[in-house]
């Protein structure tokens, strides 16, 4: 109970910090990084050595790269400043 209690902390961590950056590479990256950290603790939480931590992070990597690649940024970012300083929209570009 203890491992699954440590799993769903650090899983509850990583979704709050999932795809942060304004480009897709950014929130591809970010996916990644976070998916290593997470999939390696969870590995070396479930398997209780190194080569569980290894094979998480390896997983949790290309999981993360995937899922960040595929969320859309901050949408308010897409408005810009006429020379009257009046904003309007423009189209987002993702």
């Amino acid at each position: 109970m203890k491992k699954l209690g440590s799993i769903v902390a650090i899983s509850a961590v990583a979704l709050g910090l999932a795809a942060c950056g304004e480009t897709r590479n950014e929130r591809t990256l970010s996916g990644a990084l976070i998916g290593t950290g997470v999939g390696a603790a969870a590995g070396g939480l479930i398997a209780g050595n190194a080569t569980g931590a290894v094979v998480g992070g390896a997983l949790g990597a290309a999981g993360g790269a995937v899922v960040g690649s595929q969320t859309r940024g901050d949408r308010s970012r897409c408005y810009a400043t006429n020379r009257y300083g009046e904003r309007y929209r423009v189209p987002c570009r993702y």
